[in-house]
């Protein structure tokens, strides 16, 4: 075997091994980066839900609680923020998700007022529809707490691998960025004082 050709046959096993070295990380950085999207979006639909149920719950309680009009244009205008902030999921910076998340966190604060002023309305308590709806309304809250806790979780396992070496190398390479989290709300780690009157 000549020389030249021993030569072309080494470099060209080197570039074999060198592309086996960045092909199956990029590629697993792919899936990963795939996993963190289609988790964000199982948050959207379940957030969605949410959006989706809204109207006919105004409806419901507009037509019994005539009085509470500013409560409801609360849930309206809540409303209409959460969903007019949107996530690009190639784009799941914690600034990007902690903005959402504050929009989704002004519409649960008006839907728990609302919930508030519904308790001095019996006949609303009593309305088959308004218990369903509420019902409907536990169950996404669940759905979404979920879905945030699976988002976390692959976003934790894709930061995690994407700065790990060498992929580090091979992330920065092709411009595989840290995603962000969801976090818990402000407060939400102090338990609530709660007194009791035995008068």
């Amino acid at each position: 075997m000549s020389k030249t050709l021993k030569t072309v046959l080494i470099i060209v096993g080197i570039v074999i091994v060198l592309a086996a070295m960045f092909v199956k990380p990029y590629n697993k950085m792919v899936q990963k980066d795939e996993g963190c999207s289609k988790a964000w979006a199982n948050v959207e639909n379940a957030y969605q839900r949410r959006l989706d149920l809204i109207p006919n719950l105004v409806k419901t309680v507009q037509g019994a609680a005539d009085y509470e009009k500013g409560t409801l244009t609360e849930v309206i205008e809540a409303r209409s923020k959460a969903t007019s902030v949107q996530v690009d999921p190639s784009n799941l910076t914690e600034e990007s998700i902690a903005k959402f998340q504050a929009a989704q966190d002004q519409l649960s604060s008006a839907l728990s007022r609302l919930m508030v002023v519904v308790e001095r309305y019996p006949e609303l308590k009593a309305n088959q529809n308004f218990l369903e709806l509420q019902a409907e309304l536990a169950g996404t809250e669940n759905r979404i707490a979920v879905e945030r806790g699976k988002f976390n979780e692959t976003v934790n396992d894709y930061n995690s691998y994407i700065r790990k070496f060498p992929n580090n190398i091979i992330a920065g390479m092709f411009n595989f960025d840290k995603k962000g989290y969801f976090k818990a709300t402000e407060g939400a780690d102090k338990a609530p004082d709660v007194e009791f009157n035995f008068n």
